[in-house]
């Protein structure tokens, strides 16, 4: 009996280990929920959307992942299951801040930071600001300048829908922050006809799984999602800027991506890069799991994390 004792509790402390779910408040009262799970380097989830939550990567793509890593799924905050500001600071540097405090409260000295979408503008606006503590970045699909990707990616959603003058959505003349309020409604034109899938999915049917993952939270906090292209901090250009970091980068990009753009890599100039170009859109943790896992492995090879 006692050995039965034994070995569950051995179990069960095996587990804590390899999966644990933490909440962490930040110095200005936030209170940021993160999982824990897998071994191998820390390696900090730094989610796009703005607002997609960590939730569905781990859905998807957990196991994958974490052979590699020990992922820190982290959502940010006024995402998902983590709380929201009461002054509303969303800034980049508050946003980097919480990543600061969460390496912290784990006790990790330097991580990687693997990134989806926007994500990596929050990479960039973090590497910027403690290159001490990364150890490399990982970027999926990401965009680093929205400024230039809607050049790319809204006449794509246009085209889709049959719109022949773009000049609203395109003029250069027209603030960015003006421009995206047309994006989104263009955006919600193509989620009501159902068409939205054709921007970053292979087929209809992926689009219905992803936004199926969507339900399994509920009361999902939308603040940040609702703010964040309001905030100058996030229409930068960072693609200038890849130019002068300097640790190890993965860049994997989607030829068939219209929601980042499928030539947006085009510009990244990280001295010290693995570009990778794969025949997906920009979920690949669903529809081409095995080329991103290669590229990953590669990666990890590399660089020997």
């Amino acid at each position: 009996m006692k050995k039965l004792m034994f070995l569950f509790i051995l179990a069960v402390l095996s587990f804590s280990a390899i999966s644990q779910e933490r909440h962490i408040k930040t110095s200005d009262g936030v209170d940021l929920y993160l999982k824990i799970k897998g071994e191998g380097t820390p390696c900090l989830y730094i989610h796009g959307g703005p607002g997609s939550g960590s939730y569905w990567l781990e859905k998807f793509s957990g196991e994958m992942l974490e052979k590699h890593f020990k992922m820190i799924y982290l959502d940010q905050r006024g995402v998902c299951r983590s709380s929201s500001p009461r002054e509303g600071n969303y800034s980049m540097d508050r946003m980097v801040k919480d990543f600061e405090e969460v390496r912290i409260a784990l006790g990790i000295k330097e991580w990687l930071t693997l990134g989806h979408s926007f994500g990596g503008i929050l990479q960039m606006g973090y590497v910027e600001r403690h290159p001490e503590a990364i150890k490399g970045m990982i970027m999926i699909c990401c965009g680093l300048n929205m400024n230039e990707a809607m050049e790319e990616v809204v006449p794509k959603a246009c085209e889709i829908l049959g719109i022949q003058d773009i000049k609203s959505y395109t003029d250069q003349s027209i603030p960015l922050a003006d421009r995206m309020v047309k994006i989104q409604d263009l955006y919600g034109e193509l989620r009501a006809k159902d068409l939205f899938w054709k921007m970053g999915y292979a087929d209809h049917h992926s689009i219905e799984i992803m936004n199926e993952s969507f339900n399994d939270i509920p009361n999902w906090n939308k603040d940040f999602e609702n703010t964040a292209m309001s905030i100058e901090d996030y229409r930068m250009d960072y693609k200038a800027k890849t130019v002068s970091i300097q640790m190890p980068v993965l860049f994997f990009y989607g030829k068939n991506d219209w929601m980042a753009g499928p030539n947006h890599y085009k510009g990244v100039n990280f001295p010290n890069m693995i570009l990778w170009g794969s025949d997906v859109g920009h979920l690949p943790f669903i529809e081409n799991k095995t080329d991103l896992d290669n590229a990953i492995y590669s990666y990890q090879k590399k660089y020997d994390f």
